[in-house]
């Protein structure tokens, strides 16, 4: 049920992504020829208002079609509804609905969490640091550290609770690159003594693994709408923040972050455990879900909505569209680069499944 449950998100956020893109263009009466969720061969349609509604194979995504790109179209090429006939503004409006969309569901998603699970109350922190995730292939994996453990000490000092904690053993790696620390766990109600070496990282500690705080957060029931929404508005500008913060670094230090980048199996296996935890977590796991998506469609990238809108603003300064042979190329490299970093994640996660992981007898 976990995982069909993060699936069932993650096609939500598709669609409410498209949904942006197909209604912006409606709205403003710009002819619509197709709506897919996915993409390759078509496994269900729907015909409607001679609008193809459609569910294709290969779930990496979605796309919403115009006339303009179908050269066997019976609609004259001078059709003032076409899309690409359209003032600049109004096409621009189509382009950025889809990350508007994303951004505005986040913030619902946001206000819905405080009406159905409350207003945080203070977190109810235990002993330790829970290890949320591990990558494969880092200083943690070889240690032998798994998901789910819970660090109690480092070299004998206990940790104590809290993010606190936390910032004390990550102070603790970061200060011992290539030298091993003692570390001691709880794994399934039992305690276990793990040799950690963090490798030096430009002289810096680094372990490869999601740490955070052990415990429950408590919450309590709204005073006021005015206090949800000041709540949601918080969390929405610091989730959007740490997102962006988040591009930025694999942008300026890619080599050092690259590995931490997930594709969709991650995503699933992650939204999965937070289905079974159940309580605000998968609040929280939709509205960071759909910053994301916003995000990375904003990146000025082929295929991205920020490329088409790079496209736009350069059309706009020279008074005419770019070459289409330019605009083929940029957007057939594109999706030859983004079908294959999907392919490789794709493959990375699954591997670093545990359930790979025990049938590869690691």
């Amino acid at each position: 049920m976990g995982v069909l449950t993060a699936l069932a998100i993650l096609a939500g956020l598709i669609v409410v992504h498209e949904a942006g893109h197909f209604f912006a263009a409606t709205w403003q009466g710009i002819r619509v020829s197709g709506f897919s969720v996915g993409f390759g061969p078509v496994l269900l349609e729907r015909q409607r208002r001679g609008v193809q509604f459609a569910l294709r194979a290969i779930p990496l995504g979605g796309f919403v079609s115009f006339p303009d790109d179908d050269e066997e179209s019976t609609i004259p090429a001078d059709d003032p509804d076409l899309l690409r006939n359209r003032p600049i503004p109004q096409r621009a409006l189509v382009i950025a609905a889809g990350v508007l969309a994303n951004l505005l569901l986040a913030w619902s998603v946001l206000v819905a969490q405080g009406l159905v699970v409350g207003i945080p109350a203070g977190f109810s922190a235990t002993p330790g640091v829970l290890v949320a995730g591990v990558q494969s292939g880092q200083a943690a994996a070889a240690s032998g550290l798994r998901p789910g453990d819970r660090i109690l000490s480092a070299d004998g000092v206990n940790l104590g609770g809290g993010q606190s904690a936390v910032a004390q053993l990550v102070e603790r790696v970061k200060g011992a690159p290539d030298q091993t620390l003692q570390l001691q766990a709880e794994r399934a109600g039992q305690t276990v003594t793990i040799a950690l070496t963090p490798a030096d990282v430009s002289g810096i500690g680094r372990i490869g693994a999601q740490l955070q705080p052990s415990g429950s957060e408590a919450f309590r029931r709204a005073k006021g709408p005015g206090e949800i929404l000041s709540q949601a508005n918080r969390d929405f500008a610091s989730l959007t923040r740490r997102t962006v913060e988040g591009f930025v670094t694999l942008a300026t230090h890619f080599g050092e972050t690259a590995g931490q980048v997930s594709g969709p199996v991650k995503i699933v296996e992650m939204g999965a455990s937070l289905a079974k935890q159940g309580g605000s977590s998968l609040f929280l796991y939709t509205a960071l879900i759909s910053i994301n998506l916003a995000v990375l469609n904003a990146l000025p990238l082929p295929l991205l909505d920020g490329g088409q809108f790079v496209f736009l603003m350069l059309e706009g300064l020279r008074g005419k569209p770019l070459p289409e042979k330019f605009q083929l190329a940029f957007m057939q490299s594109g999706f030859v680069f983004l079908v294959g970093l999907s392919l490789v994640l794709i493959v990375k996660d699954t591997s670093q499944l545990a359930a790979v992981q025990q049938l590869l007898g690691r």
